[in-house]
């Protein structure tokens, strides 16, 4: 049995690609339902197991979080048909739905937008990054 649909963040929107074109700008030209590629990285140096996250324009949008890039990594290893469209994207952080039955994922009736960070006293800005299933 197909595991349902559900969301998941990509990160590093802040960061510039190799080739110089801009994520934030790329994510900003993503409508909702857009198809999205998920592209294994196994000769990324900093994480072998990242997972870069391409716009329809094979633009990257940034990576699938740490927390999930090994177990979505494994299954694209594997020859799973894992299909992702674009969700939104808010703050520098975009969200992308995903399906593991080889259909497209369906949206959510609504798309909601990230909280903004708060700031505690120590000037700190945590990353307001919710659970996969929060905007399920």
């Amino acid at each position: 049995m197909a595991r349902p649909d559900m969301s998941l963040t990509v990160v590093g929107g802040l960061h510039p690609n190799k080739d110089g074109s801009n994520r934030l700008f790329e994510m900003a030209l993503c409508l909702p339902g857009e198809p999205v590629q998920l592209v294994r990285e196994p000769r990324n140096p900093i994480d072998p197991s990242a997972v870069a996250v391409l716009s329809a324009r094979g633009i990257q949008l940034g990576y699938l979080s740490a927390e999930r890039c090994g177990w979505i990594g494994a299954r694209l290893a594997q020859g799973d048909d894992i299909r992702a469209v674009f969700q939104f994207a808010s703050s520098g952080v975009a969200v992308i739905r995903v399906s593991f039955g080889g259909d497209l994922p369906a949206l959510p009736a609504s798309l909601p937008t990230l909280a903004k960070p708060t700031i505690d006293d120590s000037g700190f800005y945590p990353d307001d990054l919710p659970d996969d299933d929060y905007y399920a």
